[in-house]
């Protein structure tokens, strides 16, 4: 696709002098749209950033049409106002490739360029509605990527690149897309009679003789299908990311990074009809891990609520799972800054955010964006900025903490987590459970948010885990939240794990089916029930049903004890002979099954009980939500800890270390002392060894 092969355009490159070196230093900053603006001012803006604290600015992504504006034509020249201003004043860029947002002169002359969905082919208008494997559009993308990345990589303020923006496979059903899927059928399974057995075709003769026979996939009515067809889509999507960055690897230089903003499931907030759309759970249609291959430094996009709805739970999920990608430290490219109504943060709450990001082993912060937008879709999406484009309090406590981050940013950046516990999630099972539901009320990513909340509520740290990029023996515990789609080599990764000594905690819908989605024939869980000692083989919708004392809702597996001990039995007229709960010891390790969605309170027991299992290294943190601690070890090998209030009200706690000096205020405390937060506050305690106390004194 896109015939221009890996040949460059041919101009002058210019070798910078004076590289800039970022690796000391947090990125800090937000997108910037200087073409947006109702009137000339990057000069002001750059000084009002650079007075902030502000490094970096991330330009480009969102205007291909003004930087192409007709066929062939190109003009770079307010990407080079920016740069130039950022130059002058110390400042750096993150370019973007602008391919999510097509001109409409390129629809104009190939029409098919609009993705094909379910109801049809998109109209021209919004973003992220082209078809990614057309190839005229991927002709058109390259030259844009290329003209724009050798022009600006060899300038000294960009930093590096991102690809694209929150790319997906914005539901492609198009010809390209299902001619590929059949290819990929073909190659997979070779005869149509393997693809109709593997697959359950027989059923309502659904089968094929030829593949010449293969049928538009859009009214499928073959669960399996749709799930290996979205499947192939997320796949399309890591191929399409690698693709960008195969160009962009051609231009840049050593010292300059290759990113992607990935984003999340977006929910409504519950009870709130005028709440928007929030960074939630595993995104249905990018898988993170398989795509993380094409960034050399994972990103992301995470917003969340404000206000009193502040839990810091989605800066904590969106930053676990991003972590884990890579195992390294990562960028938020994105995060709201006002945003709207019930997002203006209470004094106080920016900065928390901001560290709450860190926290999770952030390397920088830029906000979505700069200055609020003055016409067009995103109008009340308010940045940084006001409407008049002036300071305002969420301005003035950014240049406070940006302060801070000067200060004291050599000490936070590049935090390395050690987490012992590991979050399992699995795109094909999120696929599966959104075709063959647990309940009209509960969904995947219900299940995962229910089981890490909790984690996260009791202080107990985790990264967030792929079962395909899964490595059990890093961790102690593994927690499988609705682990529907699990294959037979992923089941005898856990059970090796378990009996060689590690804990596990599954919930109800895991081990149900195999990694095509179809449902495994022998007794459930599916070759975990010696594992688990226990088995089941009905589930109910738990009427008037608890278990541990709280009221179940949507869904509960009848569990029958073989040698498991029984933990909780649910309480029902009908369904009391039936285990909720159970622990099993398999091999040197323990297998806890909760077979329920209940209460915060009930699973949290389960979840202690597990974590203190693994030893006292991971015994649970003497504190819980709404105070918060998260830990790491920083560059200069101290052990820090992150401890947050979010709660509008005073809260203190005694010191659970032997020394510890803040961070942020040089406050230093002892074992035992109370520690005081403020409303929204934030201290970060270093703790000190024996050797920095003798210097001290």
């Amino acid at each position: 696709m896109g015939q221009l092969g890996s040949r460059k355009m041919h101009c002058t490159r210019l070798v910078p002098s004076g590289e800039i070196n970022m690796s000391g230093e947090l990125i800090f900053g937000a997108a910037y749209y200087a073409e947006y603006m109702p009137y000339e001012r990057i000069e002001k803006d750059v000084r009002m950033m650079k007075a902030a604290g502000m490094n970096t600015v991330r330009i480009a992504e969102s205007t291909w049409s003004t930087e192409e504006p007709a066929d062939g034509v190109f003009d770079f020249s307010y990407v080079d106002r920016v740069l130039e201003a950022l130059r002058k004043n110390g400042m750096h860029a993150v370019i973007g490739t602008p391919t999510y947002a097509v001109p409409s002169w390129l629809v104009k002359k190939e029409p098919a360029v609009m993705v094909t969905r379910k109801d049809g082919q998109a109209l021209y208008g919004p973003r992220q509605s082209m078809d990614i494997l057309n190839p005229v559009f991927r002709f058109h993308a390259e030259r844009i990527i290329r003209r724009l990345i050798e022009h600006t990589a060899p300038h000294p303020a960009v930093c590096g690149f991102q690809l694209d923006n929150e790319t997906k496979h914005y539901g492609n059903y198009g010809p390209y897309a299902q001619q590929e899927f059949r290819k990929y059928l073909q190659a997979e399974y070779g005869t149509t009679d393997a693809f109709n057995r593997a697959f359950g075709l027989a059923y309502w003769s659904n089968s094929i003789g030829s593949w010449d026979d293969f049928p538009d996939i859009r009214a499928s009515i073959n669960g399996n299908l749709v799930c290996e067809y979205e499947k192939f889509l997320r796949t399309c999507v890591a191929q399409y990311l690698q693709w960008q960055s195969g160009i962009v690897k051609e231009y840049k230089r050593p010292d300059q990074f290759i990113t992607h903003n990935f984003d999340f499931e977006w929910r409504k907030s519950a009870g709130n009809k005028d709440q928007c759309n929030y960074s939630y759970g595993v995104q249905p249609d990018v898988n993170h891990t398989e795509a993380s291959s094409a960034v050399t430094v994972a990103g992301c996009d995470i917003y969340h609520p404000t206000q009193d709805s502040l839990t810091g739970a989605e800066i904590a999920f969106g930053g676990d799972e991003i972590r884990s990608l890579k195992h390294a430290n990562y960028l938020v490219m994105e995060t709201e800054a006002q945003a709207f109504k019930y997002w203006t943060p209470y004094p106080g709450q920016l900065r928390l955010q901001a560290y709450s990001h860190l926290a999770s082993g952030a390397d920088g912060v830029m906000y979505w964006s700069w200055q609020s937008i003055h016409n067009s879709f995103e109008t009340y999406w308010k940045g940084l900025l006001s409407h008049d484009l002036e300071p305002n309090p969420a301005y003035e406590e950014a240049c406070g903490f940006g302060a801070e981050w000067q200060r004291a940013g050599r000490r936070l950046i590049h935090l390395r987590k050690e987490n012992k516990t590991a979050l399992v999630v699995d795109n094909q099972s999120l696929t599966a459970l959104k075709l063959f539901p647990i309940d009209d009320a509960l969904c995947y990513n219900d299940v995962v948010r229910w089981m890490y909340d909790c984690l996260y509520e009791m202080n107990i740290e985790c990264d967030v885990v792929d079962i395909h990029a899964l490595d059990p023996p890093q961790y102690n515990l593994l927690i499988t939240p609705a682990l529907y789609c699990a294959s037979e080599d992923s089941i005898a990764k856990l059970r090796e794990f378990v009996h060689g000594g590690g804990t596990l905690v599954s919930s109800f819908k895991s081990f149900f089916a195999d990694e095509h989605a179809t449902v495994y024939h022998d007794m459930q869980p599916h070759n975990m029930t010696d594992c688990f000692g226990m088995h089941y083989s009905q589930f109910v919708q738990p009427s008037h049903m608890k278990l541990g004392g709280a009221e179940c809702s949507c869904f509960a597996e009848l569990l029958s004890a073989d040698e498991a001990d029984v933990l909780e039995r649910y309480e029902h007229q009908y369904w009391k002979t039936y285990a909720g709960i159970t622990k099993n010891a398999y091999g040197k390790g323990t297998a806890y099954y909760i077979g329920a969605y209940t209460g915060k309170d009930v699973l949290k027991k389960l979840l202690r009980a597990a974590a203190e299992s693994t030893g006292p290294a991971e015994s649970v943190p003497p504190c819980s939500w709404p105070v918060i601690i998260r830990s790491g070890i920083n560059t200069e090998q101290e052990k820090i800890h992150y401890v947050f209030n979010y709660s509008q009200t005073s809260v203190q706690l005694k010191c659970p270390y032997a020394h510890v000096t803040d961070i942020l205020s040089g406050e230093h405390y002892e074992s035992g002392e109370t520690i005081r937060l403020h409303d929204w506050d934030v201290k970060i305690l270093a703790e000190i060894n024996n050797k920095q106390q003798e210097y001290e004194k």
